[in-house]
């Protein structure tokens, strides 16, 4: 029936092991947890081994690193059911009833992928965290992921995630990019889970800069439709105004004024998108 997906990196993933198995436990489903740790050598893996003693749940670890698209990939190909649910270590369900929610609309209609959202705690975090917290709030909650994302197999099997991308960022968009090139349509359903693990601002910003080199990447080598990005719909409206390479001027002008506000605890998501859309023109300059 259906095959739990969850990519690991350096992360105590055994309490969400332990909730999904026990909501899949009590509706009496057929169900297996994979979990993969790519290469972390966290001692986190420690306590991530207990899984194995879990019944229907497995653990295990890469000798490489294979980045997360490839990860889940592997664990695709391991899984020994026709539905899979892909959630990120670091996630945990927001109601009891998650599991029962899936298996009832994907019995109850003929959509084959399902997107449940994330949602991010009420309670403000330390200021060192607060631009992760606020952006996922006001941003992510909205963006369609597959970090929480049931999928029937054949379809992933048919559609798996483009293991050239091996670095952070923007492999969601690619991921999703294919399938609606290929007419298929993701579902939206209430049925999040919270998103725990909380990076540092500073983390979280060097995060984004390595994402927008990956998306550079993506573009330049047309792995994903151009309208599923802001970024690229953007740079393209500068680029046809020939303002790309007066954007990148500004971007480096600006950038530690902008970085001093994202890192406060009043950031601007404004000044964040052009803060993005400026370090993208930077790098399209530098190619």
């Amino acid at each position: 029936m259906l095959s739990i997906l969850i990519p690991v990196f350096n992360y105590d993933v055994l309490p969400l092991v332990k909730e999904v198995a026990k909501q899949c436990n009590a509706i009496g489903i057929h169900f297996e947890v994979l979990c993969q740790d790519d290469d972390s050598n966290s001692h986190e893996n420690t306590l991530n081994a207990e899984i194995n003693l879990l019944p229907n749940c497995s653990f295990f670890k890469n000798e490489t690193n294979l980045g997360r698209g490839k990860n889940i990939n592997s664990l695709a190909q391991k899984s020994i059911y026709n539905w899979l649910l892909i959630l990120d270590c670091d996630t945990f369900p927001a109601q009891n009833n998650f599991i029962k929610k899936y298996i009832d609309v994907i019995s109850d209609s003929g959509n084959n992928i399902l997107f449940g959202g994330i949602i991010y705690e009420n309670n403000e975090p330390p200021k060192e965290q607060f631009l992760r917290w606020f952006y996922g709030n006001k941003r992510e909650t909205l963006s369609l992921l597959t970090s929480n994302l049931v999928i029937k197999k054949d379809i992933f099997v048919r559609f798996p995630f483009d293991e050239s991308i091996t670095r952070y960022g923007y492999e969601d968009l690619c991921f999703f990019s294919v399938l609606k090139a290929n007419h298929f349509k993701i579902l939206r359903i209430v049925n999040p889970t919270f998103h725990l693990n909380l990076e540092t601002s500073k983390v979280f910003l060097n995060k984004t800069k390595i994402a927008l080199e990956n998306l550079v990447f993506l573009y330049d080598s047309d792995k994903i439709l151009k309208k599923e990005s802001k970024i690229i719909t953007s740079f393209e409206s500068l680029r046809r105004l020939k303002l790309t390479q007066f954007s990148a001027f500004l971007f480096v002008k600006n950038q530690i004024r902008i970085e001093r506000n994202l890192l406060s605890q009043k950031p601007s998501l404004f000044l964040f998108d052009l803060y993005k859309l400026g370090y993208f023109c930077s790098l399209k300059k530098t190619n």
